[in-house]
C-alpha cells in the first residue's frame, strides 16, 4: 500500500472542498485484527477529520491492496473505486461517495471530479496498416520483404516474450481470462447470434467444455508468464516505409503487460490462416508461406518449443474472434466453417503440430 503524508492528503481535500480546510487529524479506521472472522480484506481505510470555516467534519480514505483475485494491477483497483464512486451515489441509504482520485508516484493526490469517460493520448506514427498488405498478398502478389517482415515479427515476439514474470497467481489469472472474461471466449461466444445456425448450440457446449480442460492443463505452466503486447494483429501494426531492414510500429497494447507468449503467436498467425481461407479451405500458397515464416522465425529465436503445448486455446480465442459474424460480418461463410473445424481439431492434441497446421482443417 502506497504510504501517505499529512500534508497529501490536507492538498487533495482542498482540491476537493476549498483553500480555506485544515487537516486536523489522520487515524487508521479499523483493522483486520479488530475484524475478527473477516480473515482477508483488501486493503486499510483511513478516518480523516478537518476544519473549515468553524465547522469540523471527517470523511473515510479507502484504498486497495493489490491481490490475486483480479486486482494485481493499479488499473484493476480503479476500476473497482470508480464503479464504487458512481454507483454509490444512486442508491438509497448507501454512505455518500465525496470525491474519487488517485495518487501519483510521489505519493501526492489528485482529485478525479465528475468523470464521465476516460481516455488516453498517444503520439502518431507514420506507416503503412499492414492489413492492407495482407490484402494485396490475397490478391497474389507476395514480395520478398513480405516474407522478410514475417520473419522479423517472430524475432521481435521472441524478444519480447523473452523478458518473464514470477507470479503464478497472475499467469492463472491470465487463463481465468482466456477462457471465461467478457471480452475472451466465453464473451465472444455469447456475441454470437442464438442459435446460430452455421454453429449451433451443441458445438458450443462442447467447445467451452473442453477450454475447461485446457485451462487446467495450463496451470502446469505457471513458469510461463512473460511480457506480451496481447492484441498483436495486422490492424495494431505500421509498417515503416523506406527502412533498409523490416521495420514496424505496434498500436494498442491490451490486457495487461504480462501474460503467455502463446497468445501474440496464435494472434498473427490466426490472420495468415483467415486471409488463406479466402483462396483455398485449408492453408496454402502465399499465406502458408508467412504462416510457416513466423513459426520458424520464432522458434529458431525464442528455442521455446514447450509453446507447442500451450497454444491451442489461445488459437481457440483469436479464431473465434475472425469467425464472429458480429466482428466479421463480410466473411463467406466457408471461412468461418473453415475455422470452426480448426477450432474443433486443435483442442483434441496436446501439442500443436504447426508444421501439419492443415490436418485441424478437416472435418471433425
Amino acid at each position: 500500500m502506497l504510504e501517505l503524508t499529512n500534508e497529501a492528503v490536507e492538498k487533495y481535500l482542498q482540491q476537493l472542498f476549498g483553500p480555506e480546510l485544515r487537516l486536523t487529524g489522520v487515524g487508521e479506521l479499523g483493522s483486520l485484527d479488530q475484524q475478527e472472522m473477516k480473515d482477508f480484506g483488501y486493503g486499510k481505510p483511513l478516518e480523516l477529520f478537518w476544519e473549515k470555516n468553524g465547522e469540523s467534519k471527517s470523511a473515510v480514505l479507502s484504498m486497495m491492496k493489490g491481490d490475486r483475485y483480479g486486482h494485481q494491477e493499479y488499473w484493476d483497483r480503479a476500476r473497482i473505486l470508480m464503479m464504487q464512486h458512481d454507483t454509490g451515489q444512486r442508491m438509497e441509504r448507501h454512505v455518500k461517495p465525496l470525491g474519487l482520485g488517485y495518487a501519483d508516484q510521489a505519493g501526492k493526490l489528485f482529485a478525479v471530479q465528475n468523470p464521465q469517460e476516460f481516455f488516453v493520448l498517444s503520439e502518431k506514427s507514420q506507416g503503412r496498416d499492414y492489413f492492407r498488405d495482407l490484402y494485396r498478398i490475397r490478391e497474389g502478389e507476395l514480395r520478398d520483404e513480405d516474407v522478410a517482415l514475417a520473419a522479423e515479427f517472430g524475432r521481435w515476439l521472441a524478444r519480447i516474450h523473452s523478458e518473464k514474470h514470477t507470479d503464478p497467481d497472475l499467469y492463472v489469472r491470465r487463463v481465468r481470462n482466456l477462457v471465461g472474461d467478457c471480452e475472451c471466449i466465453f464473451g465472444i461466444d455469447d456475441g454470437y447470434p442464438y442459435p446460430y445456425e452455421f454453429f449451433p448450440p451443441e458445438r458450443f457446449v462442447a467447445l467451452e467444455q473442453k477450454l475447461v480442460e485446457w485451462r487446467w492443463k495450463l496451470r502446469q505452466h505457471t513458469d510461463r508468464l512473460c511480457a506480451v503486447h496481447g492484441d498483436f494483429h495486422p490492424w495494431n501494426i505500421l509498417v515503416q516505409e523506406g527502412s533498409a531492414s523490416p521495420d514496424f510500429r505496434v498500436l494498442d497494447r491490451s490486457r495487461g503487460e504480462w501474460g503467455e507468449a502463446a497468445d501474440d503467436v496464435a494472434c498473427m498467425t490466426l490472420n495468415y490462416m483467415l486471409f488463406g481461407l479466402y483462396k483455398k479451405p485449408y492453408l496454402s500458397g502465399s499465406f502458408a508461406t508467412l504462416f510457416s515464416t513466423l513459426w520458424e522465425s520464432y522458434l529458431e529465436a525464442s528455442g521455446d518449443t514447450e509453446i507447442c503445448k500451450v497454444i491451442a486455446p489461445f488459437y481457440v480465442f483469436r479464431a473465434m474472434v475472425v469467425a464472429s459474424p458480429e466482428w466479421y460480418p463480410n466473411h463467406p461463410i466457408e471461412v468461418r466453417k473453415g475455422l470452426f473445424r480448426f477450432v474443433e481439431n486443435i483442442l483434441q492434441d496436446d501439442i500443436f503440430d504447426w508444421q501439419n497446421v492443415n490436418r485441424y482443417m478437416e472435418n471433425a
